[in-house]
Protein backbone atom coordinates (compact mmCIF):
# COMPACT_ATOMS: atom_id res chain seq x y z
CA UNK A 1 0.00 0.00 0.00
CA UNK A 2 1.25 3.47 -0.89
CA UNK A 3 1.11 6.32 1.61
CA UNK A 4 1.48 9.88 0.31
CA UNK A 5 2.41 13.08 2.05
CA UNK A 6 2.79 16.46 0.32
CA UNK A 7 4.34 19.72 1.44
CA UNK A 8 2.96 22.44 -0.84
CA UNK A 9 4.45 25.89 -1.36
CA UNK A 10 7.65 25.14 0.53
CA UNK A 11 9.80 28.27 0.54
CA UNK A 12 12.81 26.75 -1.15
CA UNK A 13 13.86 26.38 -4.76
CA UNK A 14 13.27 22.97 -6.38
CA UNK A 15 16.93 22.84 -7.43
CA UNK A 16 18.09 22.90 -3.80
CA UNK A 17 15.43 20.48 -2.56
CA UNK A 18 16.13 17.90 -5.27
CA UNK A 19 19.71 17.51 -4.04
CA UNK A 20 18.27 15.97 -0.86
CA UNK A 21 15.38 14.00 -2.33
CA UNK A 22 17.62 12.17 -4.81
CA UNK A 23 19.46 10.55 -1.91
CA UNK A 24 16.31 9.17 -0.27
CA UNK A 25 14.64 7.23 -3.05
CA UNK A 26 14.64 3.48 -2.52
CA UNK A 27 15.90 3.65 1.09
CA UNK A 28 14.27 2.26 4.22
CA UNK A 29 12.48 4.85 6.34
CA UNK A 30 15.00 4.57 9.18
CA UNK A 31 17.91 5.25 6.82
CA UNK A 32 16.08 8.16 5.18
CA UNK A 33 15.40 9.75 8.58
CA UNK A 34 19.06 9.41 9.56
CA UNK A 35 20.18 11.14 6.36
CA UNK A 36 17.66 13.96 6.75
CA UNK A 37 18.47 14.64 10.40
CA UNK A 38 22.23 14.88 9.86
CA UNK A 39 22.30 17.05 6.72
CA UNK A 40 22.72 20.72 7.76
CA UNK A 41 20.57 22.31 5.06
CA UNK A 42 17.17 23.94 4.98
CA UNK A 43 15.96 21.49 2.33
CA UNK A 44 16.73 18.57 4.65
CA UNK A 45 14.51 20.08 7.35
CA UNK A 46 11.57 20.56 4.95
CA UNK A 47 11.94 17.10 3.40
CA UNK A 48 12.25 15.62 6.90
CA UNK A 49 8.93 17.20 7.92
CA UNK A 50 7.25 15.68 4.87
CA UNK A 51 8.81 12.28 5.53
CA UNK A 52 7.70 12.25 9.18
CA UNK A 53 4.20 13.26 8.09
CA UNK A 54 4.09 10.32 5.68
CA UNK A 55 5.24 7.93 8.42
CA UNK A 56 2.52 9.26 10.75
CA UNK A 57 -0.08 8.81 7.99
CA UNK A 58 1.02 5.21 7.49
CA UNK A 59 0.89 4.35 11.20
CA UNK A 60 -2.32 6.18 12.14
CA UNK A 61 -4.45 6.05 9.00
CA UNK A 62 -3.38 2.73 7.44
CA UNK A 63 -2.08 0.87 10.53
CA UNK A 64 1.26 -0.03 8.92
CA UNK A 65 4.50 -0.80 10.72
CA UNK A 66 7.05 2.00 10.21
CA UNK A 67 9.98 -0.47 10.15
CA UNK A 68 8.64 -2.18 7.05
CA UNK A 69 8.18 1.03 5.05
CA UNK A 70 10.36 2.09 2.14
CA UNK A 71 10.64 5.44 0.35
CA UNK A 72 9.12 4.65 -3.02
CA UNK A 73 9.15 8.23 -4.33
CA UNK A 74 10.60 11.50 -3.11
CA UNK A 75 9.88 14.15 -5.73
CA UNK A 76 10.03 17.94 -5.84
CA UNK A 77 7.86 19.94 -8.23
CA UNK A 78 7.94 23.61 -9.12
CA UNK A 79 5.62 25.91 -7.22
CA UNK A 80 4.68 29.50 -8.04
CA UNK A 81 7.44 32.13 -7.87
CA UNK A 82 7.07 35.41 -6.01
CA UNK A 83 8.16 38.38 -8.08
CA UNK A 84 10.31 40.91 -6.32
CA UNK A 85 12.51 43.75 -7.51
CA UNK A 86 15.78 45.16 -6.32
CA UNK A 87 16.60 48.84 -6.79
CA UNK A 88 19.60 49.42 -9.03
CA UNK A 89 21.53 52.39 -10.35
CA UNK A 90 19.86 55.34 -12.09
CA UNK A 91 16.40 54.49 -10.86
CA UNK A 92 16.26 51.07 -12.56
CA UNK A 93 15.17 47.81 -10.93
CA UNK A 94 16.47 44.25 -11.18
CA UNK A 95 13.97 41.36 -11.01
CA UNK A 96 14.13 38.83 -8.17
CA UNK A 97 12.30 35.50 -8.16
CA UNK A 98 11.43 33.82 -4.84
CA UNK A 99 10.90 30.20 -5.84
CA UNK A 100 8.63 27.73 -4.08
CA UNK A 101 8.33 24.00 -4.47
CA UNK A 102 5.94 21.13 -3.78
CA UNK A 103 7.62 18.22 -1.96
CA UNK A 104 5.92 14.85 -2.39
CA UNK A 105 6.92 11.71 -0.46
CA UNK A 106 5.43 8.28 -1.22
CA UNK A 107 6.04 5.37 1.17
CA UNK A 108 5.24 1.74 0.46
CA UNK A 109 5.30 -1.50 2.41
CA UNK A 110 5.47 -3.67 -0.71
CA UNK A 111 8.80 -5.44 -1.30
CA UNK A 112 9.34 -4.44 -4.92
CA UNK A 113 12.63 -3.15 -6.21
CA UNK A 114 13.33 -1.29 -2.95
CA UNK A 115 13.27 -3.29 0.29
CA UNK A 116 13.99 -2.34 3.84
CA UNK A 117 17.05 -3.63 5.66
CA UNK A 118 15.00 -5.76 8.01
CA UNK A 119 13.14 -7.47 5.19
CA UNK A 120 16.46 -8.22 3.52
CA UNK A 121 17.89 -9.51 6.79
CA UNK A 122 14.90 -11.79 7.31
CA UNK A 123 15.22 -13.17 3.80
CA UNK A 124 18.94 -13.70 4.25
CA UNK A 125 18.32 -15.46 7.58
CA UNK A 126 15.73 -17.69 5.93
CA UNK A 127 18.13 -18.53 3.11
CA UNK A 128 21.15 -19.21 5.32
CA UNK A 129 20.16 -22.76 6.45
CA UNK A 130 19.38 -23.63 2.84
CA UNK A 131 22.68 -22.18 1.72
CA UNK A 132 24.62 -24.17 4.33
CA UNK A 133 23.30 -27.52 3.08
CA UNK A 134 24.43 -27.19 -0.53
CA UNK A 135 27.84 -25.82 0.46
CA UNK A 136 29.27 -29.29 1.29
CA UNK A 137 27.87 -30.54 -2.01
CA UNK A 138 29.61 -27.70 -3.78
CA UNK A 139 32.77 -28.55 -1.90
CA UNK A 140 32.40 -32.17 -2.96
CA UNK A 141 31.94 -31.09 -6.54
CA UNK A 142 35.05 -28.98 -6.27
CA UNK A 143 36.94 -31.94 -4.84
CA UNK A 144 35.76 -34.16 -7.65
CA UNK A 145 36.76 -31.43 -10.09
CA UNK A 146 40.11 -31.28 -8.34
CA UNK A 147 40.51 -35.04 -8.61
CA UNK A 148 40.18 -34.93 -12.38
CA UNK A 149 43.26 -32.77 -12.86
CA UNK A 150 45.15 -34.99 -10.41
CA UNK A 151 44.18 -38.08 -12.42
CA UNK A 152 45.25 -36.29 -15.59
CA UNK A 153 48.58 -35.36 -14.01
CA UNK A 154 49.14 -38.93 -12.89
CA UNK A 155 48.27 -40.21 -16.36
CA UNK A 156 50.69 -37.75 -17.97
CA UNK A 157 53.41 -38.76 -15.49
CA UNK A 158 52.88 -42.44 -16.34
CA UNK A 159 52.96 -41.68 -20.05
CA UNK A 160 56.21 -39.71 -19.63
CA UNK A 161 57.70 -42.56 -17.60
CA UNK A 162 56.76 -45.05 -20.34
CA UNK A 163 58.28 -42.81 -23.00
CA UNK A 164 61.50 -42.38 -21.05
CA UNK A 165 61.69 -46.15 -20.45
CA UNK A 166 61.14 -46.79 -24.16
CA UNK A 167 63.88 -44.28 -25.02
CA UNK A 168 66.27 -45.98 -22.61
CA UNK A 169 65.53 -49.39 -24.14
CA UNK A 170 66.02 -47.98 -27.64
CA UNK A 171 69.28 -46.37 -26.57
CA UNK A 172 70.52 -49.71 -25.14
CA UNK A 173 69.63 -51.49 -28.37
CA UNK A 174 71.48 -48.89 -30.41
CA UNK A 175 74.50 -49.21 -28.12
CA UNK A 176 74.39 -53.02 -28.46
CA UNK A 177 74.27 -52.72 -32.24
CA UNK A 178 77.23 -50.31 -32.30
CA UNK A 179 79.59 -52.67 -30.44
CA UNK A 180 79.62 -55.49 -33.08
CA UNK A 181 79.96 -52.90 -35.80
CA UNK A 182 83.15 -51.64 -34.18
CA UNK A 183 84.49 -55.22 -33.98
CA UNK A 184 83.94 -55.75 -37.69
CA UNK A 185 85.82 -52.55 -38.42
CA UNK A 186 88.81 -53.75 -36.41
CA UNK A 187 88.72 -57.13 -38.20
CA UNK A 188 88.73 -55.38 -41.57
CA UNK A 189 91.70 -53.27 -40.52
CA UNK A 190 93.62 -56.33 -39.36
CA UNK A 191 92.97 -58.34 -42.52
CA UNK A 192 94.92 -56.04 -44.84
CA UNK A 193 97.88 -56.20 -42.48
CA UNK A 194 97.89 -60.00 -42.69
CA UNK A 195 97.64 -59.88 -46.47
CA UNK A 196 100.61 -57.50 -46.63
CA UNK A 197 102.71 -59.97 -44.62
CA UNK A 198 101.80 -62.77 -47.04
CA UNK A 199 102.88 -60.61 -49.99
CA UNK A 200 106.21 -59.90 -48.43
Amino acid sequence: MDVISTYRYARISPYKARKITRELQGLAVSQALDIVTFIPQKAAVLVGKTLRSAIANAENNHELDADSLVVKECVVGDGPSFRRFKARARGSAAPIRRHTSHIRVVLTDEGGTAESKQAKAKKAAAKKPEAKKPEPEKAEVKKSDGEKPKAKKEATKKAKAKKSAAKKVAAKKVAAKKIPADKTVTDEVKKPEVESEDNA
